[in-house]
């Protein structure tokens, strides 16, 4: 069982190096949202606190209520609550406010998806750290730490990005930009110089009371204190980013409307399965086709995006990606008020 439970609802149809799909099914013949609602409600709390007061694989209404309000203190949050529930509304996936879309939910899925599916455990949740109202959350949509999928003996860091969007196609194209944005010398070492100053922003082990899951959360102290050397050392200490990116993992979830759950209502039906199939490897190509034209354009520019980059698509699609938002909009907003 996985942390989560969330393979009861999601499931996962393909577990390949480069691809993962997933999807949520059908219960007599009626699409399981509110199950899935429920999973993402019940990881909201782990979402936004990390492991940075401890692990909290249990907590009170008033823990839930505070990680939702936490929420809402990022503008992008606000406003989307308002574009999708007061103004009835939907942010199209060429918005001009690109920054906007980080409060469609598409960076709660991809934890979900990397906590249950990948075996990861948050290293630093930037929710958590947001400094004052307002501030907009910047960087990488997630950054875990888990198992090496290339080496079984070793760990990894894991750099993730994610997209909530209408049209699959410019859901993967997006995702495309963010590698060309994000995987240059400059922008990691930042990135890795402010992951760096949260080293110390964790509970110590003394004061842990938790006898549940103290042994795993000594366990994650152990890792966090390499991995954030290991940053420290490319971010301060001129070491080499090469030397590091043999252990980056970088997962890219697409998250958008499909077609498929309009044409069916069993997810074991052969067609069905025949359907979302060609469609995850329709985009599967669109992406890593673009990915390789990309590679080609920095073959000699030293830097890291023409590298081999451990990139793996991860695709859930959904039958209403707006329908998705505004219903987590909802939840959230009843949670706030318990």
């Amino acid at each position: 069982m996985s942390v989560f439970g969330s393979e009861e609802v999601i499931t996962e149809h393909i577990s390949e190096a480069d691809l993962r799909a997933y999807f949520v099914g059908f219960d007599f013949g009626k699409y399981r949202l509110d199950d899935l609602l429920n999973i993402l409600m019940d990881v909201l709390v782990d979402f936004v606190f990390g492991f940075h007061e401890g692990i909290k694989q249990t907590y009170t209404r008033k823990i839930l209520k505070e990680a939702a309000q936490s929420l809402y203190k990022i503008e992008v949050f606000k406003q989307s609550k308002k574009t999708y529930l007061e103004n009835n509304g939907e942010y199209e996936d060429d918005i001009q406010e690109k920054y906007l879309k980080r409060g469609e939910f598409g960076e709660l899925i991809l934890h979900l998806i990397l906590r249950d599916f990948i075996n990861t455990v948050p290293l630093v949740s930037k929710i958590y750290f947001k400094d004052s109202d307002g501030i907009t959350v910047h960087g990488f949509d997630a950054i875990h730490i888990g198992p090496n999928l290339r080496k079984s003996d070793c760990s990894s860091i894991y750099l993730g990005e994610s997209k909530l969007y209408k049209d699959g196609k410019k859901g993967v194209e997006a995702l495309l930009n963010d590698i060309e944005e994000h995987f240059t010398k400059d922008f990691l070492k930042r990135e890795f110089m402010l992951i760096g100053k949260k080293k110390n922003a964790f509970l110590k082990l003394e004061e842990y009371i938790d006898l549940n899951t103290k042994d795993q959360y000594e366990e994650f102290l152990r890792q966090k204190e390499y991995w954030f050397d290991e940053l420290d050392r490319v971010a301060n200490q001129n070491g080499k980013l090469q030397d590091l990116f043999s252990s980056v993992t970088i997962p890219l979830l697409c998250t958008y409307t499909s077609e498929v759950f309009s044409n069916h209502t069993n997810d074991e039906n052969e067609e069905f399965i025949r359907e979302y199939e060609r469609e995850i490897r329709y985009l599967k190509e669109i992406f890593y086709n673009k990915f390789k034209e990309l590679q080609k354009k920095y073959k000699n520019s030293g830097e890291p995006i023409h590298s081999d980059l451990n990139v793996i698509v991860m695709l859930f699609p959904v039958p209403n990606k707006s329908e998705l938002v505004k219903e987590l909009h909802r939840k959230l907003s009843k949670i706030q008020g318990i």
